[in-house]
């Protein structure tokens, strides 16, 4: 089973509908008690030793760490409880008066190995106040401590951060670890910062209601295995497909160059470099296995450009101004075959993206924007956009009649009428020619697939992935080439078996402090 995106309010749905088709609430909360806790010994087992303080909230998520205290205290860890306001629904009630049976009540030392963050759930919203502020304070001065090696462990979401947006108004925690319950939560995905490493532990929802309403699913490597068709062994380069891209303008061939090779490591049977004449020596001595060609000028030479396509990439390196845009608009008119637009290709459109939706409907498209390409296009603020990024790639890919890739983190992919989000990745794809690298890698999958949307959302998590595999928990001193590199491996797509209760999990990514 895939693992969903929910906001805070489709979490609190997940939970209702478990409830009504028979879970106890309290079943579900010692549930993720458990899982935590288990999660905790596997993950710390050597700081663990050194006991664990646990910062214990009024709300439910209070009442999860209740559960974890317990069963960490069964299974002979020290744990004091910092009780940060007293308990306030039944069910966490419930728990610590259950937890107190094998609990010795006493507040944390500050020398305890492992933290754990009970105070805030998915619930919260705005900055914390009061006790619960100087609580997270706490936690925060302890984890700063280089000295001591403490991990954080939050349960569902960092306390201070919101589950949906990933915003932190106030103070917030930052967690080594982040235990969250049943399905991925929006704001954990954008504020990677504050969650660290990342899993989903299953506690008992049902799969129609894990899969129910507008959930959206996380793109993982068996999703990729489902729609990235073989190559089989009868393959050759014409049945691998034909990739023309369009671009390298005058002091720009290395676009091409970056796309060509995010192509050819992800399978296509062949690439022509379709660049400005002054372009065509650049292109030629740097990708020896790509075809060169200038860019077309007469019916002839566009019509010979159409007859050996499979796919067009437009836009790395094209060039800006009318005369961009009107070869552009002749490229999206006369070829009627799959396409992907990116970079100049979509900034020509400026403001127009109607006009655009007139050139792609009726073929297999996706245009790859970044947040401030997709404000140009949409005429929107770049904040809006990544402000409801969630929703916002739907509504332009209704508008262009294509599949949206919006870039950025998370990644969104959207056809208009369903969203697939990939958060495979690091910061070392935030950086300049990685996006035509991508772009070589939707048209490879484009060509090969048709579909555009599971092309694209394919793409974007092979692409994350190299990221991961080449910088090995660094980014300092990585780059474009050890990503494109590193496509070998991703392309492998292994998946280990995880281990219950675990549903899926994601890497910390960025350097810390």
């Amino acid at each position: 089973m895939s693992v969903r995106v929910v906001s805070a309010s489709q979490a609190a749905e997940l939970d209702a509908a478990a409830i009504a088709g028979g879970v106890p609430s309290r079943s579900l909360m010692q549930a993720a008690g458990r899982a935590a806790a288990g999660l905790v010994l596997s993950r710390f087992p050597l700081e663990s030793s050194r006991g664990v303080a646990v910062y214990a909230g009024p709300g439910n998520n209070g009442g999860d760490a209740w559960v974890v205290a317990a069963e960490l205290a069964r299974r002979g860890v020290r744990v004091r409880v910092a009780e940060v306001g007293p308990s306030r629904t039944p069910d966490a009630m419930a728990e610590r008066e259950a937890a107190s049976a094998v609990l010795t009540h006493a507040v944390p030392e500050g020398s305890e190995g492992v933290i754990i963050d009970g105070l805030l759930g998915t619930g919260a919203h705005g900055a914390p106040r009061g006790a619960i502020a100087e609580a997270i304070g706490r936690i925060d001065f302890l984890r700063s401590d280089d000295r001591t090696g403490t991990r954080v462990v939050a349960l569902d979401i960092p306390s201070g951060v919101d589950a949906t947006t990933g915003e932190a108004p106030g103070v917030h925690v930052r967690a080594h670890l982040t235990v969250t319950f049943g399905a991925m939560k929006r704001g954990l995905l954008v504020n990677r910062d504050a969650a660290g490493a990342i899993v989903v532990a299953d506690i008992g929802l049902s799969a129609g209601a894990a899969h129910s309403g507008d959930a959206m699913p996380l793109m993982d490597a068996a999703m990729v295995r489902d729609s990235v068709p073989p190559i089989l062994a009868a393959a050759h380069k014409g049945t691998r497909k034909r990739l023309a891209i369009v671009g390298g303008g005058h002091g720009m061939a290395g676009s091409v160059i970056l796309a060509a090779r995010g192509a050819m490591r992800s399978g296509i049977g062949m690439v022509k470099l379709v660049v400005a004449a002054e372009s065509i020596a650049a292109v030629q001595s740097a990708e020896p296995a790509a075809m060169s060609a200038r860019w077309p000028q007469s019916d002839e030479e566009f019509d010979a450009l159409y007859d050996w396509a499979s796919v067009l990439l437009v836009g790395p390196g094209l060039g800006l101004g009318p005369s961009a845009r009107a070869f552009a608009e002749r490229l999206l008119r006369e070829w009627r075959g799959p396409v992907v637009l990116d970079a100049d290709g979509l900034t020509v459109f400026a403001g127009d993206a109607a006009a655009l939706g007139a050139l792609l409907k009726g073929r297999p498209a996706v245009i790859t924007p970044h947040a401030a390409e997709f404000s140009r296009l949409a005429g929107v603020n770049p904040g809006e956009v990544n402000a409801r990024r969630f929703e916002i790639a739907a509504e332009l890919a209704r508008t262009v009649h294509a599949t949206v890739l919006l870039k950025g983190v998370p990644t969104i992919v959207s056809d208009g009428a369903a969203t697939d989000v990939s958060a495979s990745g690091t910061p070392v794809l935030a950086t300049a020619g990685s996006g035509d690298v991508l772009g070589g890698i939707v048209a490879t999958l484009l060509a090969q697939n048709t579909d555009a949307r599971s092309s694209a959302a394919a793409a974007a998590w092979i692409h994350g992935r190299a990221a991961e595999i080449a910088g090995a928990g660094h980014v300092r001193g990585v780059n474009l080439h050890d990503v494109i590199d590193s496509l070998r491996d991703a392309w492998r797509l292994e998946s280990p078996k995880l281990p219950a209760p675990v549903l899926g999990e994601l890497p910390a990514v960025g350097e810390s402090r």
